[in-house]
């Protein structure tokens, strides 16, 4: 049923489940981090002076007990904190003293600006080179392309991008080796954060599009007379691509993650670069900060995946259940049998060979 059809009752409980569910989600990482942070056996008093707390006297080490909420019991320690995210409060930051939201909030442009050129290169790189990959009529080239998004995702990203700084810094002195003053300064830390993602949208398309391929719907568009152009990109890609959607959220991951490696290799200030610090001085208010940030993104990522789904792929029920769309779309005209549901999946280089 067409999204603009379905009873408004339905859509607003399907949203409201999938808020309930986003905000279960941000409660269980605020928790965990929580329980990480504070609540194992460690002494984190000791790590909030800075090591073994050996260099304080007992009454100084009394007062920051108290100044930090860590002399009262661990529940009411875990209902204030949490009282105070509610509220916005995220605490102050141990090394600089500055409030953590102040602390992330400055972090967070320059981490935007390269995530989101990182994204499109990923995009424009993983796509293409799916498409590509399965559109060639050379086995032998088809394999080849094939053969480079494991190479992608295999290789470290700290390594790919001290290459990049040799290559094209120093022996060509092209682009910024580090900083953030210029436009220029973002190509390269762009393109070492887009490589492992870009590695994983090639590796799915890839093998949505072989499958794709094999649908009755191709052989349907290929008798009415489509050329093969139109077949592959107008028809198996348009399907293919609903999957790749639904890897939104680990695309985000994969970018906040692979920041932190970028950011430090380049010398550039963000979210990554705040993490390594965060971690490097032991101050826990902000990593727990940016641990419910990295989750917050990550859930308004499936939160906008799961909203926009069923807009573009109309036979998605609009129900409170678990999810059930994370395989490939079957065939828009006829519908899967269960001999087709149990059929093992083809080999890609056999269908490749076939949609030649």
């Amino acid at each position: 049923m067409p999204a603009a059809t379905r009873p408004a009752s339905t859509i607003a409980r399907y949203v409201s489940s999938r808020l309930g569910q986003s905000l279960l989600v941000l409660w269980a990482a605020y928790t965990v981090s929580f329980i990480v942070l504070y609540a194992l056996p460690s002494d984190p008093v000791a790590l909030l002076a800075g090591g073994d707390a050996s260099d304080i006297t007992p009454e100084q080490l009394a007062e920051l007990t108290a100044h930090y909420g860590l002399d009262q019991p661990l529940v009411v320690q875990y209902l204030l904190r949490l009282g105070g995210v509610l509220t916005g409060d995220f605490g102050s930051s141990i090394a600089t003293g500055r409030p953590v939201a102040q602390v992330i909030g400055e972090a967070i442009p320059p981490t935007l600006q390269l995530a989101g050129l990182g994204f499109l290169f990923a995009v424009l790189t993983g796509a293409g080179l799916a498409v590509l990959a399965t559109y060639v009529r050379s086995r032998a080239v088809s394999t080849l392309l094939l053969g480079l998004p494991p190479l992608g995702v295999a290789i470290p990203s700290f390594w790919f991008g001290l290459m990049l700084i040799q290559w094209f810094s120093f022996q060509l002195p092209l682009f910024p080796a580090m900083g953030d003053k210029s436009i220029a300064s973002l190509v390269l830390p762009s393109i070492t954060l887009a490589l492992p993602t870009g590695a994983m949208i090639a590796q799915l398309l890839s093998k949505s599009l072989a499958t794709s391929l094999r649908e009755p719907y191709i052989d349907t568009a290929k008798a009415k007379g489509a050329d093969r152009r139109r077949v592959h990109l107008r028809h198996a890609l348009r399907n293919a691509a609903l999957p790749a959607i639904t890897m939104t959220g680990l695309i985000v991951g994969q970018l906040l993650s692979g920041t932190v490696v970028t950011e430090t290799v380049f010398s550039r200030p963000g979210i990554g670069r705040v993490t390594a610090s965060a971690v490097q001085q032991q101050d826990i208010p902000v990593v727990q900060g940016i641990v419910l940030f990295a989750a917050a993104a990550f859930v308004l990522a499936n939160l906008a995946v799961d909203l926009v789904y069923p807009l573009l792929d109309p036979r998605i029920q609009l129900t409170a259940a678990p999810r059930r769309r994370r395989q490939a779309p079957a065939s828009p005209a006829v519908a899967p049998t269960a001999e087709a549901a149990e059929a093992p999946v083809p080999d890609i280089d056999a269908v490749l060979e076939d949609a030649r």
